[in-house]
């Protein structure tokens, strides 16, 4: 070969080499939240400022209907073709790793020392998602019907005891304005009951599970605290202070239209109740005897253990946990973000917001579901043990069937890894 020919096919491997070098690789990512536009619009906005940002990699989204979407995962996990970056409901994640959906998240993790609790998903000790945001549960009343019912205001530090809550329970059904004391929500199924409804279990000083092991719910679901929290959950209904059956109609707008004294309710539903009542309370759950505590863990982003370029996923992620973002999350769909810093670069969470309760709320009350991969099948478990006890089944009885039938799913499945 001639120089000429020597120097043109060198001139070629190195454009060839460099076009390899700085070829643009594609990350797919699914979410959640198709059908909701500001949601949306927000998710597409941060793709796009990470694409723009640098040249190594470009985030391509798919959207699924909430609905559908956690079947999507499993079946694309069973295809082989999940996408880089995926999002995951927070006590669902545990699950996901175990069965080899997920990797650990492999970001500088003193950038989310100051995140929520509730937003940091953890898996044998290990980081594998992240959320933007989290979700709080208050009781919702009004200031007027405290002070004509005689009670007193209660706070973070000084919560309402198990005897104060009955009380004003009482005193509301005695008052006779209302078709009922409380509204807990019991036309939403599903998630609905681990989330709002297992923290009272909790702080009576039962659990769902055993957490110092996570190998049985023997004891946790079935003794003596989980058996006076049985009945007491019972009595809600059997006294008349809840509906065991309630209208999604009145769910939706009982509080609101003066049906209900008081509502166990997110704070995704705090701005209709603002905008009905101009002295809205947003109150700490009762303390039952071992803390006041309501649930924890929203939407996370994680990477998918089959993403080939797990580094570009988790470039993502770490891009997306900017306060600015956090903040966009908040102000357009409601929910706290993760962070005080963004907290205080929104309307409703900074200080001195209409809903600036919730963040301490989470940041205080907060307490994760059970981090175990079983927890996918001890949610349902509990759902219907709580729904049969509320219309009349037998408190003990029913406690003892879910407690076997967690312990048999976790005995199949070889203990889940724990």
């Amino acid at each position: 070969m001639n120089k000429l020919g020597l120097f043109t096919a060198a001139l070629l491997g190195t454009a060839l080499m460099s076009g390899s070098a700085f070829a643009q690789a594609t990350l797919s990512m699914w979410y959640h939240g198709a059908g909701n536009e500001v949601e949306s619009k927000i998710v597409n906005q941060i793709i796009s400022d990470f694409n723009a940002s640098q040249s190594d990699f470009k985030v391509e989204l798919q959207s699924f209907p909430q609905a559908a979407y956690n079947d999507s995962v499993t079946a694309g996990a069973l295809a082989g073709n999940l996408p880089d970056i995926l999002d995951v409901d927070g006590p669902n994640m545990p699950n996901w790793a175990w069965a080899g959906y997920m990797q650990p998240l492999k970001i500088d993790e003193s950038k989310i020392a100051s995140f929520l609790p509730g937003t940091k998903g953890t898996w044998n000790g290990q980081l594998y998602s992240v959320g933007l945001w989290d979700a709080a549960i208050s009781l919702v009343t009004r200031k007027s019907y405290l002070d004509e019912l005689g009670l007193r205001v209660p706070t973070l530090d000084q919560p309402w005891t198990k005897d104060e809550f009955m009380d004003a329970l009482a005193k509301a059904k005695a008052s006779g304005k209302f078709q009922n004391a409380l509204d807990l929500g019991t036309a939403w199924t599903g998630e609905w009951y681990p989330y709002a409804f297992s923290p009272f279990l909790q702080s009576f000083g039962g659990d769902i599970v055993d957490r110092s092991t996570y190998k049985t719910a023997e004891g946790a679901l079935n003794g003596d605290a989980a058996i006076e929290f049985g009945k007491w959950w019972q009595g809600l209904f059997t006294e008349g202070y809840a509906q065991a059956t309630q209208d999604p109609a009145d769910r939706d707008a009982g509080f609101n239209s003066g049906k209900y004294a008081f509502s166990w309710n997110g704070n995704w539903a705090a701005l209709g109740s603002l905008d009905a009542y101009d002295d809205v309370l947003f109150l700490p759950a009762p303390d039952f005897g071992n803390g006041s505590k309501i649930g924890a863990a929203s939407w996370q982003f994680g990477v998918s253990a089959k993403s080939a370029h797990p580094d570009g996923a988790a470039k993502f992620i770490d891009f997306a946990l900017q306060d600015k973002y956090l903040a966009e999350f908040s102000n357009g769909i409601g929910l706290i973000p993760a962070t005080a810093s963004a907290a205080a670069m929104t309307e409703n969470y900074k200080e001195g917001g209409k809903l600036a309760t919730f963040f301490g709320l989470s940041e205080k009350q907060a307490l994760v579901r059970p981090v175990t991969p079983g927890y996918v099948v001890q949610a349902k478990v509990f759902e219907k043990a709580l729904a049969d006890i509320a219309n009349g089944a037998d408190v003990e009885a029913t406690l003892d069937a879910a407690v076997d039938e967690i312990n048999a799913d976790i005995e199949k499945n070889g203990g889940y890894g724990h």
